[in-house]
């Protein structure tokens, strides 16, 4: 692609994007990604491409902003990095003009603002008309500064798909009702907080793994995924070689092409991510293939900082009465692992599950917990956006004093019921923590609070070795808080 120099009213940086439409077009035309009542990223190169003749010149601009004067590929694909702008509240208008009389499209009402991708597997896709007092969330959803973008059905590709389905509505009862919920919870907070526009992008597909999501490059970044990079090699090698290509290992990039890369390399903040339990299995291996999760979004998403917060998984199914635990009890260890990745966040929510559903429909706090990490990390708010994650143990004598990072202004039993905010339960024991003998057997634990750590022990029990809270499915009686009312992460110091 060949770029002309700017236009005299403003900068333009080159555009090195492999991306681009499949196909040329007569008329000049703009990704399905862009339309009227978006909103583009704030503080961040504005990235906009389409397709036109092979070889036309196309001016590209926004108003108030940067413009641009790009010629076509041989494919007739252009794509353009515009300057940066800040969020002002004004409306404004994108064109794109070809170079024939006439041959223009014109985006009006777009936001420059906070935009974040929403995505993930049932309980991110779960909607707002299915969610906890859905009536009454509907009929408040009166948000014009905040805009939706759902990229609908599901899809799967052996290829990277170039242009999304979908299109931006502005947030109102009409048109939040079959959005995700958490999204939508998350996004709210944020405008409420920050007073400027937020653009939602949906992207998500029920029942799925975390490999499908995962573009090449991610499981490329992790040594211990080793086994999903042969295997894409291998089929990549057998389609040189004519063979037949069978599916990857897990699903692998499949709904990466189908449903993330039409949406590459929009500038974002930002992404939340919800699933895990399609993964359940995987157990402690989690912790890296979201480690490859997050590395592979930003590296196609261009964006070395690109945040990504993500939920725990919720309490499910029954208590299982061991204490040595297990179910889901690994799977949450490891997505609290994953925090090692820098720039990442998880939303702590067993406290707000149900055991014989795995769809809770409180969608309401998964959102505020998601937005807290945001609001603090993302946007400098001063405030407690986590709860107790644990940090260390030290043994001492019989017993054993577990320490934590993020414990606010101190730590309380509690309890969480509904939507209502969490309620310190004066003087209760605290539940569900476990301990290891030094024959390696787990035996149920007394524990109690001592200022901002928690010492475990179990009468008769000489010389423990580990500690462990909440390592199962559904830790029924889990109940550690900081007193700003956000749970403790189960975990396990082994």
């Amino acid at each position: 692609m060949k770029i002309n120099r700017s236009l005299p009213v403003a900068g333009f940086a080159s555009a090195v994007f492999l991306l681009g439409l499949s196909q040329a077009s007569a008329k000049v035309s703009v990704s399905k990604l862009f339309g009227d009542h978006m909103v583009l990223q704030q503080e961040a190169p504005i990235r906009l491409w389409g397709a036109a003749e092979p070889g036309e010149q196309v001016i590209v601009g926004v108003a108030g902003g940067g413009n641009a004067l790009v010629k076509t590929d041989e494919k007739g694909r252009w794509k353009v990095e515009l300057p940066a702008m800040k969020a002002d509240g004004k409306a404004r208008t994108i064109t794109v003009q070809g170079s024939k009389e006439g041959d223009k499209v014109t985006l009006k009402d777009v936001l420059i603002g906070e935009v974040w991708l929403c995505s993930g597997q049932s309980n991110m896709e779960w909607s707002v008309r299915q969610s906890m007092n859905a009536d009454r969330e509907i009929a408040g959803a009166k948000h014009p500064q905040i805009r939706l973008f759902n990229v609908p059905g599901h899809v799967r590709n052996a290829e990277p798909l170039e242009d999304p389905r979908g299109q931006w509505q502005v947030c109102s009862p009409q048109t939040i009702s079959g959005f995700t919920a958490v999204g939508y919870s998350f996004g709210r907070e944020l405008q409420k907080a920050l007073k400027v526009p937020i653009g939602l992008v949906g992207t998500n597909w029920g029942g799925t793994r975390i490999e499908p999501w995962t573009p090449p490059v991610g499981f490329k970044s992790v040594p211990d995924l080793k086994d999903y990079v042969d295997n894409l090699e291998a089929i990549e090698a057998s389609k040189k070689n004519g063979g037949n290509r069978p599916r990857p290992k897990g699903g692998a990039v499949e709904i990466f092409n189908g449903m993330v890369a039409p949406l590459v390399p929009l500038s974002v903040r930002g992404a939340i991510w919800y699933q895990g339990e399609s993964n359940a299995g995987d157990g402690l291996r989690y912790e890296y293939l979201k480690e490859a999760l997050v590395n592979g979004w930003r590296s196609v998403f261009k964006n070395d900082k690109l945040s990504f917060y993500w939920v725990q998984l919720a309490n499910f199914q029954g208590p299982n009465g061991n204490p040595a635990g297990g179910g889901w009890g690994p799977v949450r260890e490891g997505q609290r692992r994953a925090l090692r990745v820098p720039g990442t966040g998880m939303a702590v929510i067993i406290d707000i599950g149900e055991a014989r559903d795995i769809h809770p429909r409180n969608k309401q706090d998964v959102g505020k917990r998601l937005a807290l990490w945001a609001l603090a990390k993302d946007y400098g708010k001063d405030i407690v956006y986590s709860g107790p994650l644990y940090k260390s143990m030290k043994k001492e004598g019989d017993t054993i004093r577990v320490s934590f990072d993020h414990v606010g202004s101190g730590l309380i039993t509690g309890r969480k019921e509904g939507l209502n905010p969490v309620m310190a339960v004066g003087g209760g024991q605290l539940g569900h923590f476990a301990i290891q003998g030094g024959d390696g057997q787990w035996h149920w634990a007394n524990a109690k609070i001592d200022g901002e750590t928690v010492i475990v022990w179990k009468e008769g029990l000489k010389d423990p070795k580990h500690v462990r809270f909440g390592y199962e499915s559904n830790p029924a009686t889990i109940n550690l808080y900081n007193k700003e009312g956000l749970p403790a992460s189960p975990f396990t110091t082994d």
